[in-house]
């Protein structure tokens, strides 16, 4: 007994270490059980098989993406992952799509967003007259001669429902303090009710020339 006893703590101590090293040998390098660890990837969101003379319209743009991966194995590629919204077979509506990945053949931890709601629009066409909108303050003795718009209607192009808040088309034009003659390209702006720029609508073409005559209020006369 005396000597089962004798040093005991030490003994103990060596055969906890002795298992430690056994353990470490013998799984250390059993690819069944090495160790993983996670990468996580940003990737666009993009819609496919849109169906044609439709466009789709969703707010997240990117989806976020956890993988396990192997010690030692390569890590993945952004090139390498989709993350996509199947619109096949589909119509005008509102949807809640499911993410879906393609990818390689990878263990994915995570994803976020797993679905998103989109609003899936018929794209459509308007013809609208372009007016002049005279910004700035208005000098008392400068008035308009005459003004000119080369296109005077241009086409506005989008989905229905921007498409559908458009009430007219302005070229801003500055007013000016002294009479003087504005020749320029402009950028026309398709507007709401509430005169706001409409986002998302293509203006064909993007450029109108806008004429404008300025003359002091006694020349007019």
């Amino acid at each position: 007994m005396q000597i089962v006893r004798k040093n005991f703590t030490l003994k103990l101590l060596s055969l906890a270490l002795a298992i430690l090293g056994w353990a470490y040998i013998r799984f250390a390098n059993n690819p069944a059980i090495a160790a993983h660890f996670n990468q996580e990837l940003t990737v666009p969101i993009t819609a496919v098989n849109v169906p044609i003379g439709y466009a789709a319209r969703y707010t997240e743009s990117t989806a976020t993406i956890t993988f396990a991966w192997k010690r030692g194995a390569p890590s993945v590629s952004p090139q390498n992952v989709k993350a996509v919204l199947d619109l096949a077979g589909r119509g005008a509506g509102v949807y809640n799509v499911p993410v879906e990945l393609v990818a390689p053949d990878v263990a994915v931890q995570s994803l976020s967003p797993a679905s998103v709601t989109l609003t899936l629009e018929r794209i459509g066409q308007r013809l609208v007259p372009v007016v002049v909108n005279y910004v700035g303050s208005r000098e008392p003795g400068i008035v308009v001669s005459e003004d000119l718009l080369t296109p005077e209607t241009v086409s506005v192009n989008g989905t229905s429902g921007p498409l559908s808040q458009v009430v007219e088309v302005r070229a801003d034009v500055p007013m000016p303090s002294s009479p003087r003659t504005f020749d320029e390209m402009v950028r026309p702006i398709p507007v709401d009710a509430s005169g706001r720029e409409v986002e998302g609508l293509q203006i064909a073409p993007d450029l109108v020339r806008v004429h404008v005559d300025f003359v002091s209020a006694q020349s007019a006369t």
